[in-house]
């Protein structure tokens, strides 16, 4: 073979191996089925990210502040409010309780004022004593004024509109104010409710 042929067998070697696809370098290494490529990311270097923090002003750091104490100035603000309200809505209905309890006692003890009126005239007329219906008188009385029952009108004393109610009219010499002369049908009273006015006479001034 001449010099000239085979320097250019030589010079046509690597495009064919170009050409078949064999590896120029060992640098570029197949990869083999069933196994993952691993590729791997370039490094960021951590110094070129840079976060700023952004500080707050004094102006809004004390614009802030004032806004914290006014929410918790507002908030026991509307807890007191809640509080008084409860404290009135339990004293609402404390006194509905009472004043309800005083209407029921009145209403029972307004059915039962015939029975002790007939009681008293018989008092009046030496009916009761030694009679077992003495016994009874004293037990309803008795009963009565644990509740606070009381009497109204008494002979002598002045006339009161709110707690008397003028049967009869007697002008008397020498009197100065209407006064009560005499008690025609006791009256009751139940703490400051009045159950039935006093029928009474009164004097009056001529």
């Amino acid at each position: 073979m001449s010099p000239d042929k085979k320097k250019r067998d030589d010079n046509e070697k690597p495009e064919a191996n170009k050409a078949s696809g064999s590896p120029e370098s060992p640098e570029e290494t197949p990869v083999v089925e069933g196994e993952e490529e691993i590729v791997v990311e370039p490094e960021t270097d951590s110094a070129d990210v840079t976060v700023e923090a952004e500080t707050l002003s004094e102006e809004d750091a004390a614009l802030l502040d004032l806004a914290a104490v006014d929410l918790v100035s507002e908030m026991r603000s509307d807890m007191l409010r809640a509080q008084a309200e409860l404290v009135n809505f339990r004293t609402r209905v404390e006194r509905d309780r009472v004043a309800n309890r005083e209407s029921v006692i009145a209403e029972v003890i307004r059915s039962l004022l015939p029975a002790l009126d007939d009681l008293n005239r018989a008092e009046k007329h030496g009916d009761l004593v030694g009679s077992p219906l003495e016994l009874v008188a004293a037990k309803i009385r008795s009963a009565f004024e644990r509740y606070g029952l009381r009497s109204v009108g008494e002979k002598g004393e002045v006339f009161d509109p709110h707690f008397h109610e003028a049967v009869v009219q007697l002008p008397t010499p020498g009197a100065t104010a209407q006064t009560v002369a005499d008690v025609i049908e006791p009256g009751y009273a139940l703490g400051e409710r009045l159950i039935r006015a006093a029928k009474v006479a009164v004097s009056v001034p001529e």
